[in-house]
């Protein structure tokens, strides 16, 4: 189902992020991720005398995670192809803090206070917290003998996680009715805080 019609309008910028996990032969699993920016028109980047062309990247990034089956980080390697100031291109080692850390409850946090600010690339930070979606995605469709959506460890994973798993909702009154809960409001449940 298509947005609605907009208001009339320019694009003034186009992000694509891509992103793929992969199951190695090892037994790891690789996600990887590419993020490009590019603008319309000529942009004048503060590091250049002649303006970015048209549709050239702006940005042209990559970060390539390595995880095992219990989502932990073994290896992250990134390369920056286009970046607005040269200098920019030394931050993909900051990434590796990350090796040894597990994706799981908290890896938002964890990335934003490890790599913020002048810690690390900003827009490379940015990519690594749904990259933890992809990974888990991923890597959990191959896990066919795992009970997907039972018990009381699932449970406990689950339930306000999202919308659908808002412990109000009809999900959670399926799948663990002794978890569900009635707003005495009638309001929409605001999910888990993080």
């Amino acid at each position: 189902m298509p947005l609605p019609e907009p208001s009339a309008r320019r694009s003034v910028h186009h992000r694509v992020i891509d992103m793929q996990t992969y199951a190695r032969e090892d037994g790891l699993y690789d996600v990887e991720a590419r993020l490009v920016d590019r603008k319309p028109f000529p942009f004048q980047l503060m590091s250049s005398d002649e303006p970015l062309p048209a549709g050239e990247a702006l940005h042209d990034l990559w970060i390539r995670l390595t995880v095992d089956d219990a989502y932990v980080i073994r290896d992250i390697v990134a390369v920056s192809d286009s970046t607005p100031w040269p200098l920019c291109k030394e931050a993909t080692d900051t990434l590796r803090v990350l090796i040894g850390e597990r994706i799981a409850r908290g890896w938002t946090a964890m990335v934003k206070d490890r790599l913020r600010g002048a810690a690390s690339c900003t827009h490379l930070m940015e990519m690594l917290v749904p990259m933890a979606t992809t990974a888990l995605q991923g890597i959990r469709g191959l896990q066919r003998d795992m009970p997907l959506l039972v018990g009381e460890e699932r449970a406990r994973e689950k339930i306000d996680s999202c919308f659908a798993f808002g412990r109000d909702r009809e999900v959670v009154k399926m799948l663990w009715p002794q978890h569900a809960a009635e707003r005495p409001d009638g309001r929409a449940s605001r999910g888990r805080p993080d």
